[in-house]
Parts: structure tokens; C-alpha cells; sequence
């Protein structure tokens, strides 16, 4: 008996040990990168534009050389398969005033989109086939068209987002009789939002276009056939003081389950966005025309909006707002957003809106002026507008939310980012679904993927990330010392491409400067 209290104690003492250990977190995933491809090509002589093609996991390449001489520029298109392995490659006659504009693709289709450098209005279209490698050019005269905004295919057509006299507008391109027509029944005068979504499963063209009467913000939908005749028309606008500034749609489906359009809404300055909404567009509306499913959500409410600030600073701005809705007032937030097409997930949508600000460089001197305190009010005015430059974006985080198809938020949460500078306001973020059923945000940024990965709500590392693999040789003893012209697309499956020129430095053998693609998956 002596020896069966220290016994009964030992098992007690394991049971207890057992009973109190918490299980280790799932280890987050690694991306691997069992791909690279690299081209001989300089930057300051080479551009390349990438284009997945999805119908057969292959990427096309548009190759621009500048070649000895005025107007001598080669273009050719490439083709690599799902392991980048070469196909063919063709060449593209093409006059020396065209520069590039935009690429898309639908099906085995693409369509490289180039624009006159000498007549703005003058446009030349290259359509590809992807199984072939055959290239035809349309050239169309519009005659007033100007800057060229976004670019997408439907049913062989082309829907090309450009700027008319102040107004956007949308300039359909028919490549198989050579004509085109401006659609009137897109037509809205700047500062305006418009985001377009090509719907191939239902064979139409949805746009969505923000309108302002200089108090109110409100959205236009307009459905239109691949043709572009226009279908049907609606408003979405809220009866409170909140304005709907920009919003995407999902698309059409046949069930009864709802179609979600979700999107930013203000509360004075059409700039700045509050907060998110979303409504079920078949929920039906009020006899005011409002909306019966409208729901908003202000970013001062969400769990992971502020992530991106310091604990100290995040805290106290929320301690304000909880202070300013006991006074029945409200905290007056000044965010811009670049919203991205909505992601089906699971039984609903995935939300991914960019959170940006614009960044200006001041120099000491102006044009003509010299600053001084003592100067008029309209003085000190122009001494400031000629001493502010534009000095392009930056991007402090991305706001991820998961939403049902009702409108309803599901959860929220935040890919912190940093040092993201951007000359032009594009997209950086990219989503992939893990096995797991969880999401992987990722970003390039200085020769790294970073990476967040992403269960609903719950808390995550912001600060994973990997170097760019610069051989398939896990021995090989080299890196990349410079990236430029970097770019991350979403491919196949769970799988990226990062894309990108490279200064790599080796340790045995000469350095060598190249374009490169690595397939990234989160595996």
C-alpha cells in the first residue's frame, strides 16, 4: 500500500497534464515552387505582358524588342503550357505607332488591345488562337475615342472601357465584321466609378455605374445582351445619409438564391469610403425604391479593419467610435478602396478591397514661386499645387470578407501589407483556396511572395513570406538581387504565377538579367 498513493498520484498528474494541453496550431501552409521559367530579355529593352489562359492551364506571353533603329520594335506571342514547357510562337506584324493597352482572354481565345501613339482614336486589336498560335489584327477608326481603361471579351466581342469628352462609356468591338459603336446606354460624365462584370454562363454584360446628384451617391445597373443591346435597368440607393460609391456584382444564376452586389458606401465625400454594404438583388425593394436587403457595415465595426495600426492606435479609435455611437454621432472615416471582382467560397462570396491612399512628393522650390508666409491666401494656394507632385499609391492593407449569398457578413479579416508603392492603381492582392478549405492572400513586393493565411476570422501571421526561387537546383548557390516590373496573376487550381525581370547573382558562373516566371501553390 505504501507505494499506491505515489502511483494514483502519476496517473492523476498525466490525466491533468493531458486534460490542460491545448492542440498545437494547424501549421500553415508553405508555398512551393516547382516552376521557373526564364527568357533572355533585359528591361531596359523588353516588355512582356502576361495572360493565363484558363480553358487549358497554359500562359501566353506578348514579347516586345526594341530592335536597332526607329520603329523597329518585334512583337511575338508565346505560348507555355501548365509546366511551362514552350509551344509555339508567333509573330505579330504590327506598325510602329501601336502601343500596347490591354490583354484578356475567353476561352482559347485572347485579344492583345493596342492604341495609336499618333491618333489617339485609331485602335488595332490582335486576336489569338491559343490552340493554334493563329493571329489575326482588326483595325477600327472610332474617332473619338481617348484613354482606354479596362478591356474584356463576351461571346467573341470585345467591351472596351474608355473615356468620351468627360464621359466613361463602353465601345463595343465586333471582330468579326470589323465595326464598332459607343453604347449609349453607358454613358456617364467624370468623377464617376464603373465596374463591369462579363457574365459568358448567361451570355451578358453587367455594369455597375456610381452617380452623384453632388449630395447623394446612388448605383446604376445596366444589363446588356453580348451584342450590347441593353436588357434592363435599376437603381440601388439608400434611404439613409449613406451614398453607395462603388460595388460589384456576382453572377447570374438560375436558383433562387439570391444575387449578391457588394460594394463601399460614404457618408458625405464620394472619395472616401465608411464602411461596406451588400444586398440581395432579387430581395426585391420599398415603395421609396430602397432597397429591402440592404445591409451596411462600418469599418470601425469589423473584427480585423484596423490590424494594420499599431494595438495603442487601433484601440483608442475604436474606444472613440463606441463614444461617438453612444452619442448617437458617428466617427467619420476617410479610406479609399479598390474593390476586386467578387470570389464564389463555399455557400456565398469572397470580398477582397484593396485599402490605398495617394502619396505626393513636395520639393522645396516651385515652378515660379518662392514660399512665403506672408503671401495671399491664393498665392500660397498655387505655391503648394506647384510644389506637390504625384508620387503614385501606396497600399497599406487588403480587407477580406466572406459574405452569403443574402448579403450577410460572415466573418472578416485583414492581409496587412507593407512598403506596397504603386506608379498605377492596379490590383496586388491575390486569393487561393487551400485543400484545407482555408484561404491563402498573397502579394509580391522586393524579390518575396508575402502571405497570409486565412481562416474565416481567426487570427493569422501577417508576416509570412518566401524568396523567389531562382533555380529548380535546391543546391544551387545563387539569388536575386533586383526585381522590377514584378507582377502576380491567379493560374490554375491553387497555383499563382509571379512574373517579373531579375538581376541574378551566382556564385560560380556570370550573373545573368532575365524575365522570369515562377509557378507558386499552395499544396
Amino acid at each position: 500500500m505504501k507505494h499506491l498513493f505515489p502511483f494514483l498520484l502519476s496517473i492523476w498528474l498525466v490525466a491533468a497534464g493531458s486534460a490542460g494541453a491545448q492542440p498545437a496550431p494547424a501549421e500553415p501552409y508553405t508555398p512551393a515552387q516547382n516552376g521557373r521559367l526564364e527568357l533572355d530579355l533585359q528591361e531596359y529593352s523588353a516588355e512582356v505582358e502576361v495572360q493565363p489562359m484558363l480553358q487549358d492551364s497554359s500562359v501566353l506571353l506578348l514579347v516586345k524588342q526594341d530592335e536597332p533603329g526607329i520603329r523597329n520594335d518585334t512583337y511575338t506571342l508565346q505560348k507555355y503550357d501548365h509546366r511551362l514547357q514552350p509551344g509555339w510562337n508567333s509573330k505579330l506584324d504590327l506598325a510602329g505607332e501601336f502601343q500596347f493597352q490591354r490583354f484578356c482572354a475567353e476561352g482559347a481565345m485572347a485579344y492583345a488591345l493596342f492604341q495609336s501613339g499618333y491618333v489617339e482614336h485609331r485602335l488595332m486589336v490582335a486576336a489569338v488562337d491559343g490552340s493554334t498560335g493563329r493571329v489575326r489584327t482588326v483595325q477600327f477608326d472610332t474617332k473619338l475615342t481617348r484613354d482606354v481603361y479596362d478591356l474584356k471579351a463576351l461571346a467573341g466581342n470585345l467591351f472596351v472601357t474608355v473615356l468620351v469628352d468627360n464621359h466613361l462609356t463602353i465601345l463595343l468591338l465586333d471582330l468579326a465584321t470589323g465595326k464598332h459603336q459607343f453604347l449609349p446606354s453607358v454613358y456617364e460624365p467624370l468623377p464617376a466609378q464603373l465596374s463591369f462584370l462579363a457574365d459568358s454562363a448567361a451570355q451578358r454584360a453587367d455594369f455597375v455605374l456610381s452617380q452623384s446628384n453632388g449630395f447623394k451617391n446612388r448605383l446604376q445597373l445596366k444589363h446588356l445582351s453580348a451584342g450590347g443591346t441593353l436588357l434592363t435597368s435599376e437603381f440601388v440607393q439608400a434611404e439613409s445619409e449613406r451614398g453607395l460609391i462603388s460595388a460589384q456584382i456576382s453572377p447570374a444564376t438560375d436558383s433562387a438564391e439570391g444575387r449578391l452586389l457588394a460594394g463601399t458606401y460614404t457618408l458625405r465625400d464620394p472619395r472616401y469610403s465608411q464602411g461596406l454594404f451588400a444586398a440581395d438583388l432579387t430581395a426585391g425593394v420599398t415603395p421609396s425604391g430602397s432597397r429591402r436587403s440592404l445591409r451596411f457595415y462600418d469599418f470601425a465595426n469589423l473584427k480585423h479593419f484596423f490590424d494594420f495600426m499599431s494595438p495603442n492606435r487601433a484601440s483608442r479609435l475604436r474606444q472613440k467610435s463606441e463614444k461617438m455611437r453612444a452619442a448617437d454621432r458617428v466617427l467619420r472615416l476617410r479610406y479609399r478602396t479598390l474593390m476586386h471582382d467578387l470570389i464564389p467560397f463555399e455557400d456565398g462570396y469572397v470580398m477582397v478591397a484593396e485599402v490605398y491612399f495617394p502619396h505626393y512628393r513636395y520639393n522645396s522650390y516651385g515652378p515660379s514661386l518662392v514660399y512665403n508666409p506672408y503671401y495671399s491666401a491664393y498665392d500660397r494656394a498655387s505655391w503648394a499645387n506647384g510644389n506637390r507632385n504625384f508620387d503614385g499609391y501606396r497600399v497599406t492593407h487588403a480587407l477580406i470578407c466572406g459574405f452569403d449569398k443574402r448579403g450577410n457578413l460572415l466573418w472578416d479579416n485583414t492581409l496587412v501589407m507593407k512598403n506596397v508603392e504603386l506608379r498605377t492603381l492596379t490590383e496586388t492582392v491575390r486569393l487561393r483556396q487551400l485543400p484545407d478549405g482555408r484561404l491563402a492572400a498573397s502579394y509580391l513586393q522586393n524579390d518575396k511572395l508575402y502571405y497570409k493565411v486565412i481562416d474565416r476570422a481567426s487570427p493569422s501571421p501577417n508576416d509570412l513570406s518566401v524568396n523567389l526561387t531562382t533555380s529548380a537546383l535546391p543546391s544551387a548557390r545563387e539569388k536575386a538581387t533586383n526585381t522590377t516590373q514584378e507582377g502576380l496573376v491567379t493560374w490554375y487550381g491553387n497555383r499563382l504565377l509571379a512574373y517579373g525581370f531579375q538581376h541574378v547573382r551566382a556564385e560560380r558562373g556570370p550573373d545573368r538579367d532575365v524575365f522570369f516566371l515562377n509557378t507558386i501553390s499552395f499544396e
